[in-house]
């Protein structure tokens, strides 16, 4: 089977891969508020009706691309669903996760995620890793294991739950690392539009059976506001990141969104600041802050080091 290449547009690559990183940094808090009004199944069921709605209407606006899932083979097909089940997984092992820890703690577990992406862009795509991108992976994989050592020590009152959580963001990171790659994958054949598009219809009648659509009448405005938020963040992060998957490779597109935790950390300290009532303050010892110090620089090590990537012959099917 040929495998997807990317265009080489690293800058294009780079911009869209930092928005996502953004938007998810900006996620973890706002799905914590949201979890104290809706239950995870209800909350990611909207998330993906919203999403769904909004992306099939561009869908129809673009005449080049309505037509592209029909031609889908039969193992592309079942590469879709592949990446539909893990998504729709990733969503809600996410949130049982979170619902049993803070949104720092979560959002630096889920960096096994592009770690795990990462290692299957170098082994499914054969991507390459230079001596220092090697090294900036093994400063990431340090810094979180610090982090994570650093909150089991603060947190030790509440084990039991915290420990469950963690199993779930595992979880979480697995399936969405299988995701990721099966859709990059998918962007040989069709564009990211039309593979998110599929992908938010599918998990919207998927997890309607276990959603309860009636709960959304008992918010009140500022809910629904977080509601909303939370929402087009969902558009934006994996639109973001679908396109960054076709330009740039998906070793240097996990390492960016690596960056997510210091983004998450301070979007919940400024909350906690304003409308402390609403979120309690993260508590980080000086370990915590070397390992996301070391994150931080794997991170910007393992993206920018080594030569440019050359710019692929093949044909592009995504939105340029």
């Amino acid at each position: 089977m040929n495998l997807h290449t990317t265009t080489g547009n690293w800058k294009k690559g780079f911009l869209l891969a930092s928005i996502t990183m953004l938007a998810w940094a900006t996620l973890a808090p706002g799905l914590k508020i949201a979890l104290e009004s809706l239950d995870p199944w209800t909350l990611t069921w909207f998330r993906f009706l919203f999403a769904a709605l909004v992306s099939g209407l561009f869908l129809l606006s673009r005449k080049r691309r309505r037509g592209e899932l029909l031609k889908l083979s039969g193992s592309m097909w079942g590469l879709l669903l592949l990446a539909s089940l893990m998504l729709v997984g990733n969503y809600i092992f996410y949130l049982l996760g979170l619902e049993k820890t803070t949104p720092a703690n979560a959002q630096v577990i889920i960096q096994l995620a592009p770690a795990l992406l990462a290692m299957g862009g170098i082994i499914v795509f054969k991507e390459r890793y230079n001596r220092w991108q090697w090294l900036g992976f093994i400063s990431l994989i340090s810094g979180l294991i610090l982090f994570f050592k650093d909150q089991l020590n603060i947190i030790a009152d509440n084990m039991a739950a915290y420990q469950i959580g963690i199993l779930l963001l595992v979880a979480a990171a697995i399936v969405w690392a299988i995701y990721a790659l099966a859709q990059k994958q998918l962007l040989r054949d069709i564009s990211a539009l039309s593979v998110m598009t599929f992908i938010y219809i599918f998990a919207t009648i998927l997890l309607l059976p276990a959603s309860s659509p009636a709960s959304l009448l008992q918010l009140n405005s500022w809910q629904w506001w977080i509601l909303i938020f939370c929402s087009v963040n969902t558009l934006v992060a994996y639109g973001a990141f679908a396109e960054a998957m076709d330009h740039w490779e998906a070793s240097r597109v996990s390492a960016v969104i690596a960056l997510t935790p210091l983004g998450t950390i301070a979007t919940a300290a400024i909350i906690h600041n304003y409308w402390p009532q609403i979120m309690a303050a993260e508590t980080i010892d000086l370990t915590g802050w070397i390992g996301t110090g070391l994150v931080v620089c794997g991170s910007i090590v393992t993206a920018v080091s080594g030569s440019r990537p050359k710019v692929s012959m093949a044909t592009n099917t995504g939105e340029s």
